[in-house]
């Protein structure tokens, strides 16, 4: 059983660029606070935009990563079963809008999603993403769309090789 808090850990097969166990990637880690979840990343200088400032692309992928796993622990979390449980669930991205309010210092960043509305596989959530020093420098808007659902043997897991 794995009881780790981490919505990440509970997708061992999960090899992304954000969020997956991929040595190369961001391997970011989402956890509930109340009804928002979280989480705190740290940026490194190959992640620049310009000098000190980190490059747009990677709040994006964090922001999506993030959203993704906040979904999916959602769905668990209104069926009141652990994140290890069965039947598994999956989420890829229908839309992100991410609104850029200010430059982000490439330091630790916060990011901060809550769930606004589910309907069938669509859940839509709302993301505020802080610097170090608690500015908020980017919001989006997602919309994430189940794509695996483990109870239907129909579908085939697009996280597994």
């Amino acid at each position: 059983m794995n009881d780790s808090k981490y919505f990440q850990d509970h997708m061992p097969e999960n090899v992304c660029f954000g969020c997956g166990h991929n040595h190369e990637g961001l391997q970011i880690k989402s956890f509930w606070d109340g009804d928002d979840s979280v989480c705190r990343w740290t940026s490194q200088e190959k992640y620049h935009g310009w000098s000190d400032l980190m490059n747009g692309g990677i709040i994006a992928t964090l922001i999506d990563c993030h959203c993704m796993g906040t979904a999916m622990a959602d769905a668990y979390k209104r069926e009141g079963r652990a994140l290890d449980s069965e039947p598994e669930y999956r989420y890829a991205t229908g839309t992100l809008t991410v609104k850029y309010l200010k430059p982000t210092p490439n330091t630790t960043v916060e990011l901060r999603a809550k769930v606004i509305e589910v309907k069938g596989k669509k859940t839509v959530l709302s993301c505020d993403f802080f610097s170090d020093k608690g500015d908020k420098t980017a919001e989006a808007d997602v919309v994430a769309i189940r794509v695996f659902d483990g109870s239907q043997a129909s579908d085939e897991n697009p996280f597994k090789s």
